[in-house]
């Protein structure tokens, strides 16, 4: 008995230390994998100059600023290439947590809720907290106290945001997914302030004469104020692989030359801040807008009609999953969809960022066009239906032949609002960092630092892309009553 206690002790052991090999050599396995594939992917969130901002250049855009020069210089460091994905910043833990980026970086403050979700490399660079004000109102908000009572705008989980519900209780806190939406508040006085990284409020009084700024008294510990690269928990040896390539980067300080090089790109984009000038990223916008608009509406009216086909049948092994299907997508935000597309199917197949925003919008939009598609059948009085039936049709062929042509001529109205919702409520894929009309809008808000006029452009690009749509539409429904 005790032979086989003995033997039982020895297997658990073995295989105790077996599984710590394993994960060890997993944990071992991140820089490994970097260097293999050759290429070192980082997320980013371009629309927060000096750290990460983006130039014409030849043009194309370029992603330019701190966070890119050290990026850089780490994938040197590692002897590969570097790939940037572009996306929204509350997306970029969520991009490193399920692997479709080796980390991310973006002025990101390495706080302890982050840290229950990341790890972090070594600070590289300390910046200080400050507010934005309006220059008009800089005699009356000096400093910090100031603020009491007053609205307060930061951006939606960030230290910033996190500090000014803290330490400003008597002030209220406005959250913004946009450091642009911020400054376009503070501008039309619908915030009193904005909270900010120093370097961001220089670099907006640099090139925003209606600006000032004043450094806030908040009570940090010199963590706090610093910046530091995110990675997934257990990539230890790429971590000390970054961590390295930080400490040469401050042995050489390299970080003034960043800096004064992000100042130069920064001068070039205030330079010439006509929107004419920006043509390039509106066209680039409109191209990706029009790409996921058509591939939905062929998607979705394919999808919709297999969906409705199912839901209207006998069969409750065919209704039954329509029915959920389409209560779960109306029943829950487009933008959850497109997140949970992209970085919830990314754990298991690596989807390309447009292409996810392609099937969410294509899917979304397939659950509309189905109950679109059943009511219209079920407006087709039942005397066709009768019709087919006296004539020897078969249902197939009755469906195919009389039922569904009519129920088209009945819901090309509410079909056509539903294609013209597609190309507006397409912009949401811009949060995955899909380059539409909207991601670019946001590119160019930061680039110029003008708030308004990118946003007209766009409004005038998306009114006549509907306005045309619209009368083609009317044009097509005209000849139906006539048919």
């Amino acid at each position: 008995m005790s032979k086989c206690w003995k033997m039982l002790v020895l297997c658990i052991g073995l295989f105790i230390g077996s599984l710590s090999m394993m994960c060890t050599v997993h944990a071992d396995s991140s820089l490994q994998s970097v260097k293999e594939r050759g290429v070192l992917k980082v997320a980013t969130a371009p629309d927060y100059p000096p750290f990460e901002f983006q130039v014409d250049k030849h043009g194309k855009s370029k992603d330019v600023g701190i966070d890119i020069d050290i990026a850089k210089q780490i994938a040197k460091d590692l002897g590969v290439k570097l790939e940037i994905k572009n996306m929204d910043f509350t997306a970029l833990l969520v991009a490193v947590q399920t692997g479709k980026v080796d980390m991310a970086i973006g002025g990101i403050n390495p706080t302890p809720e982050r840290e229950q979700n990341a790890d972090f490399s070594k600070i590289y660079y300390f910046g200080g907290q400050s507010f934005l004000v309006n220059k008009s109102d800089a005699e009356k908000y000096k400093n910090q106290s100031a603020l009491k009572g007053q609205k307060v705008g930061t951006q939606t989980g960030t230290l910033q945001q996190q500090l000014a519900k803290k330490d400003l209780k008597d002030s209220k806190n406005v959250g913004m997914d946009k450091t642009t939406d911020l400054v376009l508040a503070l501008k039309t006085n619908k915030v009193a302030a904005v909270g900010v990284e120093k370097p961001v409020a220089e670099a907006y009084v640099k090139n925003d004469p209606d600006l000032k700024m004043f450094k806030a008294d908040y009570k940090l510990d010199k963590k706090d104020t610093g910046s530091a690269i995110a990675m997934a928990k257990g990539n230890d040896t790429l971590m000390n692989a970054v961590n390295g390539s930080i400490d040469q980067i401050q042995k050489d300080n390299l970080i003034p030359g960043y800096l004064a090089s992000a100042g130069k790109y920064m001068k070039v984009n205030t330079a010439d801040t006509s929107m004419l000038h920006y043509w390039k990223y509106f066209y680039d916008g409109l191209k990706h807008t029009l790409l996921i608009s058509i591939a939905a509406v062929i998607g979705g009216i394919i999808l919709g009609v297999l969906l409705a086909l199912m839901k209207i049948s006998k069969y409750k092994l065919l209704s039954w999953p329509a029915i959920s299907y389409v209560e779960v997508v109306r029943g829950t935000p487009m933008m959850v969809q497109v997140l949970l597309i992209y970085f919830g199917l990314g754990v298991l197949i690596n989807i390309p960022a447009l292409l996810a925003g392609i099937i969410a919008v294509t899917l979304n939009s397939a659950a509309y066009v189905c109950e679109i598609i059943r009511g219209g059948i079920a407006s087709v009085d039942k005397g066709q239906t009768e019709a087919t039936q006296s004539l020897g049709l078969s249902k197939k062929y009755a469906l195919r032949f009389v039922i569904l042509p009519q129920a088209f001529k009945n819901i090309w109205p509410a079909l056509g609002n539903e294609f013209i919702s597609v190309i507006k409520e397409s912009s949401i894929v811009s949060i995955i960092g899909v380059t539409d009309l909207v991601y670019e809008l946001n590119v160019v808000r930061a680039d110029t630092y003008r708030g308004v006029a990118p946003i007209v452009v766009v409004m005038v690009i998306y009114f006549v892309l509907t306005f045309t749509l619209t009368r083609g539409l009317n044009y097509l429904e005209g000849k139906m009553k006539h048919e």
